[in-house]
């Protein structure tokens, strides 16, 4: 197995876990503060692995380029959270993280759109597929 391919099954077996956890931990408190306290920790173990993962000559490669679009990847994740949370304290988590992991659909146009990648048959079928799954979910 490629290492991309285990990150990202690792990736999606810990998201997964996030939306029930996180639905569990907001019983009797806002998706406000709830995400508020789960961004405090995942900052302080973020910086952690940061320390121990990221030599101190990396840190010097920054530029300006990147620093702009990490800060805009920063201010969509924000965006992405407040309302993911605003939804999970009022829906269904399996609702909720189908919508949300819709989101491949506009990664993949994003994808074709600034980044020049590919799209090809078999992923503009799995996109249509993604989509009627989220009407067929989203559908009360």
């Amino acid at each position: 197995m490629e290492k991309w391919l285990l990150y990202a099954i690792l990736s999606m077996l810990f998201a997964g876990f996030t939306s029930v956890v996180a639905k569990i931990g907001l019983a009797g408190i806002s998706g406000e503060l709830g995400l508020s306290v789960r961004t405090l920790f995942v900052s302080v173990l973020v910086l952690g692995f940061a320390a121990i993962a990221v030599p101190l000559q990396d840190w010097g490669t920054l530029n300006r380029h990147n620093l702009i679009w990490l800060g805009v990847s920063g201010l969509t994740t924000t965006l992405s959270w407040i309302f993911y949370y605003k939804a999970l304290k009022i829906g269904d988590v399996a609702s909720i993280a189908l919508i949300d992991k819709g989101s491949v659909v506009v990664a993949i146009f994003l994808a074709w759109l600034l980044l020049k990648e590919t799209i090809s048959l078999r992923v503009i079928i799995g996109t249509l597929l993604i989509i009627s799954g989220l009407v067929v979910i989203a559908k009360k």
